[in-house]
């Protein structure tokens, strides 16, 4: 898989639909950059290895990573490196969906999340 086309699992669909309605963001794209960013930040190694992407939800990477699409790049490159991987495109789309699933799973786990609001508040702290 590359990045070229972004495949959410069912589970990370049923979570971010949840968050949708209780933040009113309304795009895919937005959470799982919030999800994503959340994930990185934590130096620990994620648990999943494999995620299926067995939901109907799917973005390619313009739409995922926007403007800042080399920034996005750059972050799992250096993440691979962290992680003792050679930052190959298959390493690179591995690390990307490992990540954005424990990201949309730390996201889906707190009850504090009603708004943009507390997502923003989250990022400064």
């Amino acid at each position: 898989m590359s990045l070229e086309t972004i495949r959410l699992s069912q589970q990370a669909k049923d979570q971010l639909s949840r968050l949708k309605r209780t933040t009113g963001i309304k795009n895919w794209n937005i959470l799982c950059r919030w999800a994503l960013a959340m994930s990185l930040q934590d130096p620990s190694t994620p648990l999943v290895k494999d995620v299926p992407t067995d939901s109907n939800v799917e973005m390619d990477w313009k739409t995922f990573a926007g403007s800042q699409g080399d920034i996005y790049l750059a972050l799992l490159k250096h993440r691979c490196q962290q992680d003792g991987a050679e930052p190959t495109d298959e390493a690179v789309s591995h690390t990307l969906r490992v990540h954005l699933q424990r990201g949309v799973g730390y996201l889906a786990g707190r009850k504090d999340l009603r708004s943009i609001q507390d997502l923003v508040s989250e990022a400064s702290v």
